[in-house]
């Protein structure tokens, strides 16, 4: 009995909470202020080589992700199992709750408790991109580029092997045997063998630099992926593969293409979580003039 009347006023709780947020809505509409009129919130201070017109996409996106109810964000957050760092990270808690029956201390014995708690919500990952340039950038394809890197080093053993042939100058004395002596091809000057080396170069340099769209998702990091850009620098069908498309109009987002689910496990969708507290707690540092050398020294010496 005593469990069902704690259960009630859980939820007698919830409801005086949900009532709270409508009065607060009614408010701001008697005021002439509606939701998508509230004043954004302030940018965040500026990194090193960082523009306006990116963190004013910053800044938007922020204001989106908390107006759709992505309660917990952070800026620059550092991706769990990747090397990439999230313009913006964002959590939003689950409508779902749970009962848990937990022992309370200061009850009797084998005497429990009720609590009601929010099962774990999802996470998504907002990247701003303010120029084309700075979205091509991101954009390539792992899956392509490999298999071209395949072809093309399939095509450079077929050119050595004729070039051994013609050019038996370039063999180099490092084996008593000439079967297994290697050959310099360095200062061969080849046009078509210089450019199948050239685009090997470019293709490895653009699987490793340039496919974070790609990694991202491949790497499951969030649930929900968006690319926030300024209109018209790029067409719709260069969206990457299971992206959401947010176009900065005024002062405001537009949501222009809807991104695809990702199912996570609930670990992969704690690990973001974490990284968004981490990284907030890092902003907080900063403001309160905190540093890392502050904090260390401190650990040592046990204070």
């Amino acid at each position: 009995m005593k469990d069902l009347e704690r259960l009630d006023e859980s939820t007698a709780a919830d409801r005086v909470e949900a009532a709270a947020e409508e009065a607060l809505t009614a408010e701001c509409e008697e005021l002439g202020e509606t939701p998508d009129k509230l004043p954004a919130p302030q940018a965040p201070p500026p990194r090193r080589g960082e523009t306006a017109a990116h963190l004013l996409l910053k800044r938007l996106a922020l204001f989106w992700a908390q107006k759709q109810g992505y309660h917990s964000c952070a800026y620059e957050v550092s991706l769990p199992n990747c090397r990439y760092r999230a313009d913006l990270a964002a959590y939003m808690p689950s409508k779902g709750r749970i009962k848990v029956r937990a022992h309370d201390p200061a009850l009797p014995a084998m005497t429990h408790r009720v609590m009601v708690c929010h099962t774990l919500g999802s996470t998504a990952i907002f990247e701003c991109k303010q120029a084309r340039s700075d979205f091509l950038k991101d954009s390539r394809n792992t899956r392509e580029t490999l298999a071209e890197l395949k072809d093309l080093r399939e095509r450079r053993v077929e050119l050595e092997r004729a070039l051994r042939v013609h050019y038996p100058s370039l063999r180099v004395s490092d084996s008593l045997f000439q079967d297994y002596q290697s050959h310099d091809f360095g200062e061969l000057q080849h046009e078509s063998y210089q450019k199948c080396l050239a685009r090997i170069a470019l293709l490895q340099n653009r699987l490793f630099k340039q496919t974070k769209f790609d990694t991202l998702v491949r790497y499951r990091c969030g649930n929900l992926f968006y690319v926030v850009a300024e209109d018209g620098i790029f067409q719709p069908h260069e969206i990457p593969l299971g992206w959401g498309l947010l176009v900065r109009r005024a002062d405001r987002l537009e949501l222009r293409e809807k991104p695809v689910w990702q199912d996570l496990e609930d670990h992969e969708r704690l690990a973001l979580l974490h990284k968004i507290a981490a990284s907030g707690t890092r902003g907080l540092n900063r403001e309160a003039g905190i540093t890392f050398e502050q904090i260390w020294e401190a650990r040592r010496l046990g204070g």
